[in-house]
């Protein structure tokens, strides 16, 4: 008799919060419509499903260190007090030194584009006030001070067109650090008068906000980040300006008193169950979202495409983040998990694209699946080596199992015991990343979404989905 265990989180222990011609044809129109300049508002966000986070600015160039210091925090908070403390005087000097040589425009958005990724956001301005584009509102800007003089959001605006990949930008609407007024910036202007958070908003966010969804052509998406007290009609106001000059763009749940248009959980998040409406999960491909010399913890392709799958398979969106160093660059070794990950896209991009999460409405032991009219996909990321691949409580009787992969799709052997749908599948997976097998119903498959013991794993069960009776779940 086989022995199952069942694994019971406990609660002190809950675990924390260009496609090849040939999928271009089998899709179609839904593929061709993912091109930006042919999206309707916010498919890109809603079908799409995986975007590309780019965490880029001054900071940048410190890399985490300072003075021969190095900080082991976020690098794009470097010069807040809580990390090198640096004067806003003293860090705007430091742009002299900032000359991204090997910033390439075309080169990210073909990483973006060759990774599966269906639009990038950028940071146009962080918490530390730097414009990464030449503003209109204030002089500490890349182009005027810096030797390097070029404005890089106008160069990646140009190459997304040219690829068809979306643009967004990244906004710090509330903070400021080195703006007269900004929340945690300056109190006193350069004349010593007291500043105040609407010198902030009139003389900079709005104008700047402004100058981004009218001069650098279609914009998928705003991403507001960070808005604290920020009072509700500074953000209806710029939330309005988006609307008039960027009708098709999106604008991030982090706008604040939910005037977004989705959902942002919180960084790294990726929820256990499915979670309603539009939203997203922005992730990092190491620690920091900046550059930070030391941050060698990068996350594997397989670790990448368990964490897409896992949020498409719940529902909601994966924008994953690089950060480029002081030159510009993207570490090679985030690139080569991206790479991975989108040639495995490029195979699969039915799983990905254009579907809904998981009807059982939580990973399962092997993997996760998505759903797309009649079909489940499953994407098995832990393979079971005895030959058999459980799925529980299913209430639709089956049409047929295949592999997915290669020119022609390999039927599977399956049984229907009891609610169970047990396949037949070789002891060693045939793909090295991910296998996918695509299960065919005569109507819309129906679950049973209790969780059930799998005869190969066992099961791990969630604490904090459970009812505590003199406990508290933490």
């Amino acid at each position: 008799m086989r022995v199952i265990k069942t694994l019971i989180t406990s609660a002190l222990l809950s675990s924390s919060m260009s496609f090849a011609e040939g999928m271009n044809e089998m899709w179609g129109e839904t593929t061709v419509k993912l091109r930006a300049e042919n999206a309707e508002r916010g498919q890109l966000f809603d079908e799409g499903n995986y975007a590309m986070f780019i965490h880029w600015g001054l900071y940048s160039n410190f890399g985490n260190k300072v003075d021969g210091k190095t900080y082991y925090r976020i690098g794009e908070w470097i010069m807040n007090p809580r990390m090198a403390n640096i004067p806003p005087e003293e860090y705007k000097k430091q742009a002299k030194a900032f000359d991204p040589v090997n910033f390439d425009a075309m080169e990210i958005v073909k990483l973006a584009k060759d990774a599966g990724m269906k639009y990038i956001v950028i940071t146009a301005k962080h918490h530390d006030g730097s414009a990464m584009f030449h503003s209109k509102a204030d002089s500490f800007n890349i182009v005027d001070a810096t030797s390097w003089g070029r404005d890089p959001m106008r160069e990646l605006a140009d190459a997304c067109k040219q690829e068809g990949i979306g643009l967004g930008f990244y906004y710090s609407h509330n903070q400021d650090w080195t703006f007269p007024g900004g929340t945690n910036g300056p109190t006193v202007d350069a004349e010593g008068n007291p500043a105040t958070f609407e010198d902030y908003f009139k003389k900079k966010c709005l104008p700047e906000v402004t100058q981004l969804v009218t001069e650098y052509g279609q914009i998928e998406l705003i991403w507001f980040d960070t808005p604290g007290g920020m009072p509700k009609e500074h953000v209806e106001q710029l939330v309005s300006v988006v609307r008039e000059h960027q009708p098709n763009a999106l604008v991030s749940g982090r706008a604040g008193h939910n005037l977004g248009d989705y959902q942002t959980l919180g960084d790294m998040e990726v929820p256990h169950h499915n979670v309603e409406g539009m939203w997203e999960s922005v992730d990092t491909t190491n620690d920091s979202w900046a550059y930070a010399w030391y941050d060698e913890n990068w996350k594997s392709p397989h670790k990448v495409l368990h964490r897409l799958i896992s949020c498409v398979g719940r529902g909601g969106t994966y924008m994953l983040n690089v950060g480029p160093d002081g030159t510009g660059a993207i570490p090679e070794r985030a690139q080569e998990s991206l790479k991975k990950v989108g040639e495995w896209i490029q195979k699969y991009p039915q799983v990905v694209y254009n579907v809904e999460g998981s009807p059982w409405g939580h990973a399962l032991p092997w993997g996760d699946v998505t759903k797309k009219d009649k079909s489940l996909f499953l994407t098995v990321l832990d393979w079971p080596t005895s030959g058999k691949l459980y799925l529980p409580g299913v209430k639709t009787k089956l049409s047929s199992a295949s592999f997915l992969g290669g020119e022609d799709n390999t039927s599977l052997n399956y049984e229907e015991n009891g609610g169970w749908v047990i396949i037949d599948i070789p002891k060693i997976a045939p793909e090295s990343i991910a296998s996918v097998i695509q299960l065919d119903f005569p109507a819309e498959p129906e679950v049973e979404t209790t969780y059930a013991v799998d005869p190969n794993r066992g099961t791990e069960i969630y604490a904090q989905f459970a009812e505590a009776k003199n406990a508290k779940i933490t």
